[in-house]
């Protein structure tokens, strides 16, 4: 695991560059929960990001790039939840769960 700290390594030659991708990631988050932790990471360090920092920030935009998202018109929501209600004898909490899935339905799940 990468730990970004200040003075890590020689100066980024382009901190508005940094600061722009970093702040696009930041607005991302709303939708991209996934990549949170990261974006705000790599904030702490607009003030005078460094080389790591940089090589972090493209992690992430490798990261995204994966993400591969096809135009289809036959995409389904799938939800699943499970519930256990007071099932703990000590203190008779519930035991609660849920799965939400976005995506195409398959001829076989249907």
């Amino acid at each position: 695991m990468l730990k970004l700290h200040s003075g890590d390594s020689e100066p980024f030659d382009d901190p508005k560059k940094y600061r722009s991708i970093v702040g696009a990631l930041q607005y991302l988050t709303i939708t991209r929960p996934d990549i949170s932790f990261t974006a705000n990471k790599c904030s702490q360090f607009m003030h005078k990001p460094t080389l790591e920092q940089w090589k972090a920030v493209k992690r992430v935009l490798r990261y995204l790039q994966g993400m591969i998202f096809s135009k289809c018109t036959d995409y389904r929501i799938l939800t699943f939840a499970d519930a256990d209600w007071a099932s703990d004898l000590d203190d008779r909490r519930s035991t609660s769960g849920y799965f939400v899935f976005l995506g195409r339905v398959e001829s076989s799940q249907r």
